[in-house]
């Protein structure tokens, strides 16, 4: 063998073990992103579980505020058959839903002095409260995952390796603008 083949062989040898390297580097972002989703998703499933409960307790108090309690249960719904279906692109709406029936309910709670002191609604209220932020938490790091990956996939030399083993680009968690307005407090007294 000479010296000419040698070479070629070493060549050859390098650009398999580096394509390799972006193979796996590629694997691992997208399960980095399946595990950010699948924390979200027990969060997500923790707080569903507890919203009936919220609910339940708010009727006994709040017997006028019916449509506020009925958009809760509808958004959750819409959050649960997107959770369920994995559509991200369905869960950033249906979350902002939820989370503003949430914020008015808790608005409207303030109206309610036996309600606000109950103690099951104080708990209940700190723990959706503490799932509220965990999940943001949680959706940051999704969206990290997400954005890696992304980049990752689209930049050269990875591209090739991805488009040839069929690496795709995730959606991120995004909520709309409603959601991060302030809760017209005021407004909802005179409703």
């Amino acid at each position: 063998m000479g010296l000419g083949s040698l070479i070629v062989l070493a060549l050859i040898i390098v650009a398999v073990l580096y394509g390799v390297t972006i193979y796996n580097g590629l694997v691992s972002l997208k399960h980095n992103v399946a595990k950010a989703w699948a924390n979200i998703d027990v969060l997500l499933k923790q707080r569903h579980d507890e919203l009936p409960k919220l609910v339940e307790v708010c009727k006994q108090y709040m017997q006028y505020e019916q449509a506020t309690l009925e958009k809760i249960v509808q958004a959750r719904s819409a959050v649960m058959t997107a959770r369920s279906s994995g559509d991200v692109g369905a869960l950033g709406p249906a979350e902002t839903q939820l989370r503003l029936g949430l914020g008015n309910l808790f608005a409207l709670a303030e109206n309610y002095p036996d309600l606000k002191a109950n103690q099951n609604f104080q708990q209940l209220q700190g723990r959706i409260s503490q799932l509220e932020n965990s999940i943001a938490d949680r959706r940051e790091v999704y969206n990290e995952s997400v954005n890696l990956n992304n980049v990752r996939i689209e930049q050269f030399p990875d591209v090739l390796l991805a488009n040839m083993f069929g690496f795709k680009a995730f959606t991120l968690l995004q909520f709309s603008d409603a959601e991060k307005q302030d809760v017209n407090v005021k407004a909802l007294f005179h409703s």
